[in-house]
């Protein structure tokens, strides 16, 4: 018999997005000089990673407060800040590309980030910013699932059990490989302290 674990459903959604992006990289290089280029592929990323975390963030927010009903990214962003005061400031990085984004940073401020006031206009007025269907704005919005995922899925995070692994994304420091997993491949340990946890 082999031994299985299931890994969540909804990382295995953030793992094709990221593997999207990929994909796309062969068309056009993941590059600062490129991110105001836009098109219908990195519309549909930046749709699909933004409802994403819309599912995710909502989730969430059940797990750290019970009996919250939280339905919008205001809500959101409350009930993340008051449990993790530094969310805002974890940073996602894109070593094959030499990229390091923060997603989550008009949060310090503002109840929206960029990427999502993009989405909602790309959404709702795609005749007026369907250029905001770009580079910047989708890489951010899987970066901030990335974010989110991780979250969520601490236990399994800190245990190396989210598998597979990012191929593009990563979080923080190097974490380290887990060589106790017995997994055909190992997962990524994700140290809360240096990714921005409040400890």
């Amino acid at each position: 018999m082999i031994p299985k674990k299931n890994t969540p459903i909804h990382w295995h959604y953030f793992i094709a997005l990221e593997n999207d992006i990929s994909q796309f990289s062969r068309f056009l290089e993941i590059a600062e000089s490129n991110f105001s280029s836009y098109s219908i592929e990195l519309g549909r990323i930046l749709f699909a990673a933004a409802s994403e975390v819309d599912v995710i963030a909502k989730k969430y927010c059940q797990k750290l407060e019970n009996s919250c009903a939280a339905d919008n990214i205001g809500n959101y962003k409350t009930i993340i800040t008051k449990h993790h005061p530094d969310f805002n400031a974890i940073k996602v990085h894109l070593p094959r590309f030499g990229l390091t984004l923060t997603p989550w940073n008009k949060w310090r401020t503002d109840t929206q980030p960029l990427w999502w006031r993009a989405y909602t206009r790309v959404k709702y007025e795609r005749h007026e910013h369907f250029a905001e269907a770009n580079l910047k704005n989708a890489l951010n919005a899987v970066a901030a699932l990335y974010v989110l995922q991780i979250f969520l899925y601490r236990r399994e995070a800190e245990a190396g059990e989210l598998t597979p692994n990012p191929q593009l994304f990563l979080i923080g420091e190097t974490p380290t490989l887990d060589a106790t997993t017995g997994n055909h491949e190992k997962g990524l340990i994700y140290n809360f302290v240096s990714a921005g946890d409040e400890g």
